[in-house]
């Protein structure tokens, strides 16, 4: 049969031996009393002190001025790690409050756990190395969050542009919700963050939120937030979503028209109580967010289909902004596609490519249903494809769906490409490049090697090698 144990007595030991090896570790100790008199103090804290006589009875202050131990006494709570100045050093003490077997408080002790702060030196380090590690991750995020677009970069200068731009500049000035409208690849969320930055709200952050792109069934969590351990596998600790991200700052909803029902009731109620609850949470959390929303649906027609809350879609067109398809401002194509060639020589580290008036005639005339993403698109691949440092007409042919091809030159679509070598790949761009500049230059072939960056002999050189014939 075991021994019946003690346990109150067994925890009595353990508090005395712990005292007892606190007080052989440390290099000084203190007890007081309820009103702070030194009740006892062991010899090394006096040699620490340098003091000789009988503290007993003495306020704590007399002996250590800047002993704190008349606070802990006050508050009932320890102190567990703190310098304490004494003349010209520095001890690093802990402070604890006592009580009686009643729970009452009758005293507090004090440990000199280093005559030295330098001995916390490692520690500080490391702390202070955490903490700037973590305040530069902090301003890393916020520069992400940061909006990278302003008015200056939503290039044209069309009649229609310019309403944008003015539109825009004014909803800047307000808190209203703003609703963008538009094909897809017009700049929506470039005209989002150009309004951000020109707001009051420039400096908080700037969220972002393509709703097409979250599977419908992480969209809640990814606006709301999750509370901890609110479903199997959820993290235990609390996760913000989107509209706590964005608090003070500008969330951006990109193709709203793709939310689900449900979703939208909660979006509209968000907007209107401003506030939000997180998943499997009961707390409400006040949310200061400025919404922009974005679509490239016909929001009117899903809310005649039923598809779209007309609540929700009122609720968002306070500042409705209509941005124009490409193909109804042609004359802003050239100094977008001058801005995207010197963006990817920026990005590739080549010399900037120029373009023909006659390449830029072809691209007015295409029809552009992706509007500026379709037309970085088509400049990326033209400039992937030749070296030319300068662009013509024949160069930007090749590229677009239903464009004719000059004579001697094959379109590379991209099924094509794939399926070749990459060798007869590069021999069929330079073929048009080849003829491209022959085109430009009439057939004068000192012109065109001029076009193509190289010499008249290597222009020679490469015909023969092509096939080309030396009289084309």
């Amino acid at each position: 049969m075991d021994d019946i144990v003690d346990f109150e007595a067994l925890r009595q030991r353990a508090v005395h031996s712990l005292f007892e090896h606190l007080e052989s570790m440390c290099v000084g100790a203190v007890t007081v009393d309820r009103n702070a008199r030194i009740a006892w103090m062991d010899e090394k804290y006096k040699t620490l002190l340098r003091f000789s006589g009988d503290p007993r009875g003495k306020p704590v202050e007399d002996i250590i001025p800047n002993s704190l131990l008349r606070r802990v006494i006050e508050t009932g709570q320890p102190m567990p790690l703190d310098i304490m100045e004494f003349g010209d050093r520095s001890f690093v003490v802990t402070r604890l409050p006592l009580f009686g077997a009643d729970g009452a408080l009758i005293g507090a002790i004090g440990f000199v756990l280093f005559d030295r702060a330098e001995y916390l030196r490692p520690l500080v380090k490391k702390y202070e190395k955490l903490q700037e590690e973590l305040a530069r991750a902090h301003q890393e995020l916020a520069h992400e969050r940061r909006a990278k677009y302003s008015f200056s970069q939503f290039l044209g200068s069309s009649e229609s542009i310019r309403e944008i731009k003015r539109l825009g500049r004014r909803a800047a000035q307000m808190d209203s919700t703003v609703l963008l409208l538009g094909e897809t690849g017009t700049g929506k969320e470039l005209l989002a963050q150009a309004i951000h930055n020109a707001s009051p709200r420039a400096n908080r952050p700037f969220v972002g939120v393509n709703v097409a792109a979250i599977p419908e069934t992480l969209l809640e969590a990814e606006f709301f937030g999750v509370a901890p351990g609110a479903y199997t596998g959820a993290d235990r600790r609390h996760r913000d979503g989107k509209f706590q991200l964005a608090n003070g700052g500008t969330l951006f909803l990109d193709e709203i028209g793709d939310m689900s029902l449900p979703l939208q009731a909660k979006l509209l109620r968000v907007l209107q109580e401003r506030e939000i609850e997180p998943l499997g949470s009961n707390k409400v959390i006040r949310v200061d967010v400025r919404i922009i929303a974005a679509t490239s649906r016909d929001l009117i027609g899903l809310v005649r289909d039923k598809q779209f809350r007309a609540d929700l879609y009122y609720r968002l067109n306070v500042v409705p902004i209509t941005l124009p398809p490409l193909r109804d401002r042609p004359e802003d194509i050239e100094s977008i596609a001058d801005r995207i060639l010197e963006q990817l020589s920026i990005q590739q580290g080549t010399p900037p490519r120029e373009l023909l008036e006659s390449a830029v005639q072809v691209l007015r005339e295409y029809d552009w249903p992706g509007n500026v993403r379709e037309l970085y698109n088509t400049l990326e691949r033209v400039v992937a494809l030749t070296d030319a440092p300068i662009l013509t007409a024949p160069h930007i042919r090749s590229v677009l769906p239903g464009m004719q091809h000059p004579a001697g030159a094959t379109a590379l679509a991209p099924a094509q490409l794939g399926a070749r070598p990459l060798s007869e790949v590069l021999h069929a761009a330079e073929r048009i490049a080849i003829a491209a500049a022959l085109e430009e230059a009439g057939g004068v072939k000192a012109r065109a090697a001029k076009l193509l960056g190289i010499s008249r002999a290597s222009l020679y050189e490469r015909m023969v090698s092509l096939g080309l014939g030396a009289t084309q």
